[in-house]
């Protein structure tokens, strides 16, 4: 049962209940909030992972930390009541909620560390082979052509059983990262053939930012990892110095001026006008911001911007998860979500190399952490339900969770010392 609920809520977000959409008619096959199989298949093995996970010796460990995590969720509740759709925000901010709670007891199911590296290996090798078979078999639904309904100039760009190239490309950084992890836990031909299928369906998919990024993170967690005195300025430095480049070259001459006399697009290819728009938003409702995930699309937005550029009035995300956070749930939201995705994860960190826990474990959840954090100043990841990268940023801040708080235990000794990846409370 372990590793069939293992499996299942793996490739219900690696692999989708919806894979290969045809992109021809419609915008966002991919859509939830009509997806009825997708709710289906997410409520039965959500159910699934509650019963397992309230039976389990460690179920005081589920959605921890409990009074940040209450603090998220009321609020984003609370702001999406006085949204304008308060019906569809509270919805998602549920769904929001569930699939935090899926990520925190995800992590439970494996008997071992052992146990944990090989069904993440075997799942990620499924995955892979599931995209390369529809770029082999079903060219049309796998890569972007001119035939797609929007963005016909991705023609060409590999994107897997995912809807867009983006999404596709994020996911291979991450199976990188599982791939060096399965390596460092002995299973070195897994590791190869995840490493080299990902890297070069990575390369296939054109995504530039993730291309880049992949091996940035890897000298950027090396540096983290032994630079212990400068992890809170590297993390809360970085991002907010990038956020300052980013958006503020929306606003401010004097950055786009910087950016584009070293050759990079001060338009971050037209995301300015969208974070103009997005600022713009939150000026107005600074506090409770606009709900969960009611924004973008919204018949306000669309029908409501005046003389704003079309471009920007038909995103479907702001393509920054801070300033998406602010769209949704003001300033109060921010903050939160500071503390949780960027402050204590750094203290699970030191906690866990305190505690001498997994090396290699740690390592996994830093990469995954440090990726998804900074590739939110250019794409929004947090709170997208349905998004593998996000699903991976709540097993990696969870899972840094687990290292800081528990003594590993290897899968050698008797059974009945099972927890968390063979894990018991300190």
């Amino acid at each position: 049962m372990r590793t069939f609920v293992f499996l299942g809520i793996f490739f219900l977000f690696w692999i989708t209940t919806t894979p290969f959409p045809d992109l021809s008619a419609v915008i966002n096959p991919a859509d939830p909030r009509s997806d009825a199989l997708y709710q289906a298949v997410m409520l039965l093995l959500s159910a699934m992972l509650l019963f397992f996970g309230l039976r389990h010796p460690l179920r005081r460990m589920i959605l921890q930390p409990a009074a940040l995590l209450s603090a998220i969720f009321i609020w984003y509740i609370f702001v999406s009541i006085l949204s304008l759709h308060p019906d569809v925000a509270v919805k998602r901010a549920i769904l929001g909620a569930l699939v935090c709670m899926n990520a925190s007891i995800f992590l439970l199911l494996p008997k071992s560390e052992r146990h944990f590296a090989a069904l993440l290996s075997l799942a990620t090798l499924v995955m892979l082979g599931f995209a390369y078979w529809g770029v082999t078999v079903w060219p049309q639904y796998a890569i972007h052509n001119i035939g797609d309904f929007a963005e016909r100039e991705l023609a060409g760009d590999w994107r897997g059983q995912f809807s867009h190239k983006n999404i596709t490309a994020g996911v291979m950084v991450i199976s990188v990262f599982f791939g060096l992890y399965a390596w460092s836990s002995h299973l070195r031909l897994r590791a190869v053939v995840i490493v080299v299928l990902s890297t070069y369906f990575l390369f296939r998919t054109g995504g530039k930012t993730s291309s880049a990024a992949l091996p940035a993170t890897l000298v950027l967690a090396a540096l983290f990892e032994r630079l212990r005195s400068l992890r809170f300025l590297i993390v809360l430095g970085g991002i907010i110095a990038i956020n300052f480049v980013t958006v503020g070259a929306a606003f401010l001459e004097p950055v786009r001026e910087l950016l584009a006399s070293v050759g990079i697009d001060p338009t971050f290819t037209t995301r300015t006008d969208i974070w103009r728009l997005a600022i713009n938003a939150v000026a107005r409702q600074p506090i409770t911001g606009y709900g969960f995930d009611v924004f973008w699309g919204s018949p306000e937005l669309i029908y409501g911007g005046g003389q704003i550029e079309s471009g920007a009035l038909n995103a479907g995300t702001a393509h920054n998860g801070y300033v998406d956070t602010l769209v949704s749930a003001g300033i109060p939201g921010l903050i939160l979500i500071f503390v949780w995705l960027l402050i204590l994860p750094i203290i699970y960190i030191e906690r866990a190399e305190e505690q001498g826990g997994n090396p290699h474990l740690t390592r996994l959840f830093s990469r995954i952490w440090l990726y998804v954090i900074f590739a939110s100043c250019t794409d929004t990841l947090f709170f997208q339900n349905r998004n593998p990268v996000w699903f991976a940023l709540l097993i990696a801040v969870f899972g840094l969770r687990f290292q800081a708080k528990s003594d590993m235990i290897e899968s050698a000794v008797p059974r009945v010392a099972t927890g968390a990846l063979s894990a018991q409370p300190t």
